[in-house]
């Protein structure tokens, strides 16, 4: 009994720790105009939001407190380009040329209002085919995600380790 009380606090901070993280604010600009960041436009929001959503997780995992990201996603590239099957769906074709992933992000960090750090640039992977993990994921924006895990933990992650 009396170590259920003593675990309480300790799981109620460890519960709280994202909470306390900092944070990121994705916006996209003119992402109709995105060079390819999906056919349609329900394809295209379900890639924006993924994308959002990743730099939100990478925030919370290696930004301290009282730190903020602003990032202004500016343009999109994906890996390889997109190809229209014969049922209505798209099939990305990954070719290992010039079709490597490429994000334009416009960025603020700022700790307590002070900014840190701020900038313009072209995020890209050209070797991205040889990155074994993400061709066996099959999950949504692999390679583009693995990119912004990379320039995230060296622009913004200060010896923070994940979580």
């Amino acid at each position: 009994m009396t170590l259920r009380i003593r675990l309480l606090p300790v799981l109620a901070l460890a519960a709280m720790a994202p909470a306390f993280a900092g944070s990121v604010d994705v916006s996209f600009t003119d992402a109709a105009h995105y060079l390819d960041a999906g056919n349609t436009p329900v394809q295209q929001q379900a890639y924006l939001d993924t994308m959002s959503g990743h730099l939100q997780s990478l925030g919370r995992r290696y930004l301290p407190p009282g730190q903020a990201l602003k990032i202004e996603v500016l343009d999109v590239d994906l890996a390889g380009y997109s190809r229209p099957t014969p049922r209505g769906q798209d099939l990305r074709i990954l070719r290992n040329g010039a079709d490597w992933p490429r994000i334009v992000v416009r960025y603020s960090l700022q700790d307590h209002g002070q900014v840190l750090r701020q900038g313009e640039e072209s995020i890209t992977d050209m070797d991205y085919m040889h990155h074994l993990t993400d061709r066996r994921s099959g999950e949504s924006l692999a390679h583009e995600k693995r990119m912004l895990d990379e320039w995230f933990r060296a622009r913004f992650a200060q010896g923070r380790r994940a979580e």
